[in-house]
């Protein structure tokens, strides 16, 4: 079945990435997988590819393109080669959404030439002990100084995904207590700069997967954030988020499947070169079946993800089409990733082999930018239910 949703530009991309991973990141991965993230230096050399300015508007620097599709390309391009980009992923699909939706120009001249060029990296810290997918619940507070140049910032988030390297933290808090009718209301984000006084990072924490990411708890005492870095207008916070989460979900539907579909080439390579019994194992019909069961579902997910791509460049994509995406996605490549590692064996299990590496990578899906519970929740309200 012919794909129609990448072009020529697309495809060009295509070969600048691959031949970047294969001479950049694959001869140096064990090391960051061993140190559990990926090195400083690194995203400046995604800067000067232009990674992180593809779709920040010229006049700060990037290429000004309006499109997901070259993410789209990322994602299948490095699930190919079996790598990730550190905790890069985040500065682009999460934190530039609010950046240029919600920042002012003057707030886009001092934040995005540095953001292109991997300067200053981007975080959002949004999760806080023990709300989970509830937002709603968090109790970060940002009170407005006396003078009014100001806010005092306090709270602790965690399961920051760049928390460790990010220069800039979108921080949600609370700027008004919730109303009666409103548990949403009085929300707020923040630029903050996390070389502030008050601001720390706490653990590295140890993740079961996305090894070279790095993940991190903040903590926030006392503070001060100029009012300069507010983004966008105080307590709509929680518009704000929703607003973007479409974006997010969809980003993390089509990684699945991309990691679905490498899943199956690591696993078709290995059984044709794994030889059990003097035959390949590639030549037993168990083997045959389960791939091309496999390939099946790939199949399915590809459509999926590359109908949410089409609707979300044209700024069609809803949230239950965004939840129904990423719903499918994920628990398709939950399958598709367990066969294909039960296919190599014990080797499967060996982090050396890079269907181990995915199959703990991929767990997370299911998890983050709201649980396959929140997304069939998500689903059942637009059906009326």
């Amino acid at each position: 079945m012919r794909r129609t949703v990448f072009n020529e530009d697309h495809e060009a991309f295509r070969e600048t990435l691959r031949a970047f991973i294969e001479a950049e990141v694959v001869p140096v991965y064990d090391e960051w997988f061993a140190a559990g993230q990926a090195p400083r230096d690194f995203y400046y050399k995604l800067g000067e590819l232009g990674i992180f300015g593809i779709n920040v508007p010229e006049e700060y620097g990037g290429a000004g393109m309006d499109s997901h599709k070259f993410e789209a390309v990322l994602y299948e391009e490095t699930a190919r080669a079996g790598v990730q980009f550190g905790g890069s992923g985040v500065h682009v699909l999460l934190a530039l959404p609010y950046i240029n939706m919600l920042a002012t120009d003057e707030q886009k001249k001092r934040y995005l030439p540095k953001f292109v060029t991997g300067e200053e990296m981007w975080a959002i810290a949004m999760t806080e002990p023990g709300t989970g997918s509830d937002l709603a619940g968090m109790k970060s507070t940002a009170r407005l100084s006396e003078d009014g140049t100001h806010y005092v910032l306090n709270g602790a988030k965690t399961f920051i995904t760049g928390g460790v390297h990010a220069d800039r933290v979108i921080v949600c808090a609370r700027t008004a207590a919730p109303t009666a009718e409103d548990r949403r209301h009085g929300i707020s984000l923040f630029a903050v700069d996390t070389k502030s006084e008050g601001y720390s990072v706490g653990r590295k924490l140890d993740k079961l997967g996305l090894r070279t990411s790095d993940t991190a708890e903040l903590a926030f005492v006392d503070v001060k954030v100029p009012v300069e870095d507010l983004l966008g207008e105080e307590n709509k916070g929680f518009s704000y988020l929703g607003h973007n989460l479409a974006s997010e979900r969809w980003g993390i539907a089509f990684g699945a499947y991309a990691q679905a579909k490498a899943a199956v080439e690591f696993a078709k390579r290995y059984v044709q070169e794994r030889t059990v019994f003097g035959k390949p194992v590639a030549h037993f019909q168990n083997t045959k079946f389960e791939l091309a069961a496999c390939q099946a579902e790939v199949d399915a997910a590809e459509a999926v993800a590359d109908r949410a791509t089409e609707a979300l460049d044209v700024g069609e994509l809803t949230p239950a089409e965004a939840a129904s995406a990423k719903l499918f996605c994920t628990e398709v490549a939950h399958r598709v990733i367990d066969r294909c590692l039960q296919l190599h064996g014990g080797y499967g299990y060996m982090n050396e082999y890079p269907i181990a590496r995915l199959y703990a990578d991929n767990r997370v899906n299911r998890i983050y930018g709201g649980t396959s519970e929140v997304m069939k929740m998500i689903i059942a309200k637009n059906m009326g239910l």
